[in-house]
């Protein structure tokens, strides 16, 4: 049976993916045949696997640093939100149904935890080490009872926990402190200790802390990483997506033509795999940015209308803010616009929704001459092809099936003049199909942009994972961590009663 960690965080966002990454990536650099795992997911940027399962984005990028091939046991409940209130259940790769957060927290989630922790033994009889994600806060008393991510599954197969907090954010002692205090004798047994995440300045003037919380809680802290700036690594999300805060921005000055391209990305409601971007982002002399506001598209040579867990909903939102209305000048005006699954549906001329948001016939942008009608079943797919006289490769993830009733033949879906519209999430990731369609881009934009003949955005990608790898290796207690992971939680760890000390 291999080994295993679980890394657990004081809150959401405060680093979990990233340091999983990092340590899937300098364990295999070591030799070491690893795999990552995070028994639930709560996101809308998903992946799809070789054999057809949908997983968490943040999983397969940590296959990816892990260099092995993502699956669904990696992953095997994701939860899509589609309101406030509810979610698309996806278990080993398949949706099963929607659930209200009281429905799946009342009895649901506890009966998935005998597949979660299968799905684990298998991993670790299969690779030397499982490093697993927690989800959220162990903190989180209230859902305590239920939980298959955290303690849960910490205390069923004996994990070793190492906390992560952002001290970016402020507060990171009081908070390594109180989770721990929060919780059971039992599951505190489990908490070996603490990682300091997203560190500026000098590290000697953090270490009188350090000192003092291994005096409090009697844990050692196995890593102060510093702050990394430009990681762009996938994301995980919740319910929304900050505008402001998910913007990425590449190098603003191109190589080979004199201009640059402006990319406006519709920051539109449940938004799903805004990865897709990510390749644009990565090309110098291309700006990406996310908009909410019709003013913002005047100056963007590119609009992009992403995928999403609500294409009604969206479509709503596009023509209640005036986004609607000026990607209609947009394409009279033969100026590019494209959409993306969810985005490219909505571009159509009619929707008919039983399934998704239930709102029956729904008129579209009539931007292109598409009709989209939602089946109760899921498309999962992992389509190759070709487009521009390039190579292409994509995935797919949607209930909407559409048929193109005319246009130019675009990967799945068609063109219109400068408007163009696919399922194929992940095609931007494929260099010389990019280039093709931003030089398309440029000429229609008018703009004397020349893509730069070299950018492969899996070298980039790869470098980035390498940069994780680098973040443990020489700024994380290395040889502490892999006796954890070998070796399982310490013996003695003390108890801190809530309130102490």
């Amino acid at each position: 049976m291999g080994g295993g960690l679980l890394i657990a965080g004081t809150t959401s966002d405060a680093g979990k993916s990233v340091v999983t990454a990092g340590i899937c990536r300098w364990l295999v650099r070591q030799g070491v045949k690893v795999a990552p795992f995070k028994g639930q997911n709560m996101s809308l940027n998903s992946f799809v696997t070789r054999e057809g399962a949908e997983i968490g984005r943040a999983q397969a990028m940590q296959a990816q640093a892990a260099r092995v091939e993502p699956t669904a046991l990696m992953n095997p409940v994701l939860l899509k939100p589609g309101s406030d209130r509810s979610s698309q259940v996806v278990l080993m790769g398949r949706p099963v149904g929607e659930l209200s957060a009281r429905g799946y927290h009342g009895g649901r989630q506890q009966a998935l935890l005998g597949t979660v922790l299968e799905c684990l033994e298998e991993l670790r009889s299969t690779y030397d080490a499982v490093i697993c994600e927690g989800a959220g806060s162990p903190a989180e008393i209230n859902l305590r009872r239920t939980d298959i991510v955290n303690m849960g599954i910490a205390r069923a197969a004996r994990l070793p926990v190492v906390v992560v907090g952002d001290i970016d954010r402020g507060g990171v002692f009081a908070s390594f402190f109180g989770t721990t205090a929060l919780l059971s004798p039992e599951d505190q047994a489990l908490v070996a200790g603490y990682v300091v995440n997203k560190f500026r300045g000098d590290v000697t003037l953090l270490e009188p802390g350090i000192e003092m919380l291994r005096g409090l809680t009697g844990r050692h802290t196995y890593g102060i990483l510093p702050y990394a700036h430009g990681l762009g690594i996938d994301e995980e999300d919740g319910l929304r997506v900050s505008m402001r805060g998910a913007v990425r921005e590449s190098v603003v000055t191109p190589p080979v033509g004199e201009d640059v391209l402006r990319v406006a990305v519709c920051a539109v409601p449940l938004m799903s795999n805004f990865t897709d971007v990510d390749a644009l982002a990565a090309e110098p002399g291309v700006v990406v940015r996310f908009v909410d506001r019709p003013e913002e598209l005047l100056d963007a040579d590119l609009v992009v209308v992403p995928g999403t867990r609500g294409t009604v909903r969206a479509l709503e939102w596009l023509r209640e803010r005036g986004l609607a209305a000026e990607l209609a000048r947009r394409a009279a005006a033969g100026r590019p616009v494209l959409g993306i699954c969810g985005g490219f549906q909505l571009l159509g001329e009619h929707i008919e929704d039983d399934v998704e948001s239930k709102a029956g016939s729904v008129a579209g942008l009539r931007l292109l001459p598409v009709r989209v009608r939602f089946a109760a079943d899921k498309t999962l797919a992992r389509p190759v092809g070709e487009a521009l006289g390039e190579h292409v490769e994509g995935y797919e993830i949607h209930h909407g099936v559409a048929e193109v009733l005319g246009g130019e033949a675009f990967l799945d879906g068609c063109r219109v003049g400068a408007v163009w519209g696919t399922h194929w999430h992940g095609s931007l990731e494929s260099d010389g199909f990019r280039r093709r369609f931003l030089e398309e881009v440029a000429r229609d934009a008018g703009r004397r942009f020349v893509p730069a003949p070299d950018t492969s955005f899996g070298a980039l990608r790869e470098e980035q994972l390498d940069r994780l790898g680098d973040l443990i290796e020489e700024h994380a207690d290395t040889e502490a961590l892999l006796r954890l992971i070998e070796q399982g939680p310490p013996a003695g760890l003390p108890f801190i009663p809530p309130g102490a000390p």
